[in-house]
């Protein structure tokens, strides 16, 4: 069935001549995935250009022992399945509904559904439900992650799919990406829209291409700021009134080094801040090494959350005090499209820690992520 899925996708996509398209027999597996859910592609079409369906699949078992508690199991973490459609050579239309955890429900409305028009590669306008794309390590989707989960400052946020208006592009070296956002998130989009007790916010970030900057292959910088208005019925972005993020990201050959500082300001619980830095490295064109290091302090006892997955479960709780060591091992069967990722991670809550080891299958199909993800540039062609 997949052989044959695959097929479809070369029959339909019309934007190379036949005689040059290698036959799917003689294709690698990376290449056969990367045109898994095209439907249709003719970029001579006025109307429409590239229609494709998309989906992923994030499963994995983990086991956590902690002072306090232990956790273990298997969990389907990410389900999500809906299409992309780009039309009159402008316009994107995108709409991905997403499962709850291990299916409960089965339905959990749309992470995403918004439209998109290009005026130029400066200037595009997005308006309807969005990712909200504050610090570098949110901005990698999770299609492209290399760990079982985002960092716990990023995660303590509250960061989630809003409905928004935001415009994006490229001007020079700088990709920009400025939004405001409600403060609303559930299954009913048009209610998140409308409610005026939710509050919103502003995000205005972007990443600057700094070339061979300390002699590196490549090397960018990410700064982003955001203010967050929150009302009683706010359930997006609650834990900070400001926040600040700042990222360099470095890759040279098979190497690549993250380093990223976030604090936020304000809110019932004060002040933290946080810096996490992320080593990896490609042993082959398929097997990746990968390690991360998290600290952060907050200005009150109870001013940081443990991973509300995992690491609260094995009863870290709150603090004021965090440290986490992450190492890992993936390895890339059909580049980020189908990917093992194995690792274990010790975190440490004030006088509370647990340590964690997991594996778990990675798989998305469609196009690829088209958001301002310099970080991209990590993958050296190995997509």
């Amino acid at each position: 069935m997949l052989a044959a899925a695959l097929t479809v996708t070369q029959v339909t996509a019309q934007d190379k001549p036949a005689a040059a398209a290698m036959p799917v027999a003689e294709q690698s597996l990376k290449e056969r995935f990367e045109n898994l859910g095209l439907i249709y592609r003719d970029k001579k079409n006025p109307g429409l250009q590239e229609l494709w369906v998309l989906g992923r699949y994030h499963g994995h078992y983990h086991d956590n022992d902690g002072s306090h508690g232990q956790d273990s199991g298997f969990e389907s973490r990410r389900v999500r399945l809906g299409f992309q459609a780009t039309m009159f050579d402008r316009l994107t239309v995108h709409a991905q509904a997403i499962s709850g955890s291990d299916f409960e429900p089965a339905y959990n409305g749309f992470t995403e559904l918004w439209v998109r028009w290009q005026f130029a590669e400066s200037l595009n306008l997005t308006v309807g439900q969005q990712k909200h794309r504050f610090t570098h390590d949110r901005n990698v989707s999770s299609r492209y992650m290399s760990f079982m989960e985002r960092s716990m400052f990023t995660n303590m946020m509250g960061l989630d799919y809003t409905p928004a208006v935001t415009l994006s592009g490229r001007v020079d070296k700088l990709d920009y990406y400025a939004g405001i956002f409600s403060n609303s998130a559930g299954t009913d989009m048009w209610e998140s829209f409308t409610e005026l007790d939710s509050g919103s916010s502003f995000l205005a970030a972007g990443t600057y291409d700094l070339g061979h900057f300390l002699g590196a292959e490549t090397a960018s910088f990410y700064g982003g700021y955001l203010h967050s208005e929150a009302h009683a019925n706010a359930t997006n972005l609650t834990r900070f009134d400001d926040a600040l993020a700042g990222a360099l990201i470095l890759t040279d050959g098979p190497a690549a080094f993250v380093a990223e500082v976030t604090a936020g300001f304000g809110g019932a619980r004060g002040d933290a801040i946080g810096l996490n830095l992320q080593p990896s490295y490609f042993l082959t064109d398929t097997l990746e090494v990968v390690s991360r290091y998290q600290i952060a302090s907050s200005s009150q006892a109870t001013g940081l959350s443990s991973q509300r997955r995992y690491e609260r479960l094995a009863g870290l709780g709150n603090g004021d005090a965090y440290q986490a060591v992450y190492l890992g091992l993936n390895h890339y069967i059909a580049g980020h499209r189908l990917k093992l990722l194995t690792g274990m991670e010790y975190a440490r809550m004030n006088q509370r820690d647990s340590f964690m080891v997991w594996a778990g299958i990675r798989m998305f199909f469609g196009p690829h992520s088209n958001a301002p993800y310099p970080g991209n540039k990590l993958l050296k062609g190995r997509w």
